[in-house]
């Protein structure tokens, strides 16, 4: 019986968006603690985006900021070329930037629709392309992770754009997988449950809730707490690590609660 195998992102580069904060730098902070060579840290905050690089490189990875604002396609193009002329071609990349915002299906402005496709599946959609075109000339393999939500499942009704573009996003994660099988890429999705994030809790204060909000609503959850981005930071680098070679096209529902069931 062979040996499971490690994992390990030695040798890889890793672009991970939404990674100045939240769970985008948990995961970037994993990947450098499963022993990428490369991280590149980004999202729309620069300064606290090369905070966090910096971190990493004191620990002894190399790691590269770039300020990029998801919303605008360039960006995203040059975000790809930028990562890949600082670290060099990239083998995994984690979509995991992303905007929400309230809105029923009678009240949603079309500018709010569009902001939250362009920058949940339309951003991961040309990063996607660029990462993928760039390893299919090297003839590389690489793997891609898209970090999705529950509510891609349908979603609550005050989250109507917002759930409708992360489902969007899980439908590319599969089309894009039976695509790519050939090629050796992997793409699988994480649909994430409540997350206790530094975004979660400008929503909650925005929304009007008090500041012991996280400690009111832990109490209720069946885990007795909110998801951590160290929680699924785990999956993540698993799925981009050679241990799931064989795995792609994956919806993985991360949450305490069982779509589909109900008391």
């Amino acid at each position: 019986m062979s040996a499971l195998p490690p994992i390990s992102l030695a040798g890889r580069v890793v672009l991970v968006t939404g990674s100045s904060q939240g769970v985008g730098e948990g995961i970037a902070r994993a990947a450098a603690e499963a022993g990428a060579t490369g991280i590149c840290i980004t999202g729309r905050n620069g300064a606290r985006a090369e905070a966090v690089a910096a971190s990493l490189r004191e620990a002894g990875t190399r790691a590269h900021a770039i300020a990029a604002d998801l919303a605008d396609p360039d960006a995203c193009r040059r975000l790809v070329a930028e990562a890949e002329a600082a670290l060099g071609t990239i083998d995994g990349l984690v979509n995991a930037a992303g905007l929400t915002d309230r809105g029923r299906i009678e009240d949603t402005p079309v500018a709010l629709w569009d902001l939250l496709f362009a920058v949940n599946a339309r951003a991961p959609f040309i990063l996607t392309q660029e990462v993928v075109r760039r390893l299919k000339a090297a003839r590389r393999p690489g793997a891609i992770v898209n970090i999705i939500t529950m509510s891609s499942h349908g979603g609550q009704p005050y989250l109507t754009a917002y759930a409708a573009s992360k489902g969007a996003l899980a439908t590319l994660t599969r089309n894009t997988a039976h695509a790519l099988r050939h090629d050796r890429i992997r793409v699988n999705g994480i649909n994430l449950g409540w997350t206790d994030t530094p975004g979660e809790h400008a929503i909650q204060a925005r929304d009007g809730r008090p500041p012991d909000w996280l400690a009111r609503a832990e109490t209720a959850q069946p885990f007795g707490r909110l998801i951590r981005p160290r929680d699924v930071a785990g999956l993540a680098v698993y799925l981009l690590s050679d241990a799931a070679e064989m795995m792609t096209g994956a919806l993985i529902d991360f949450d305490q609660t069982v779509m589909g069931a109900y008391d």
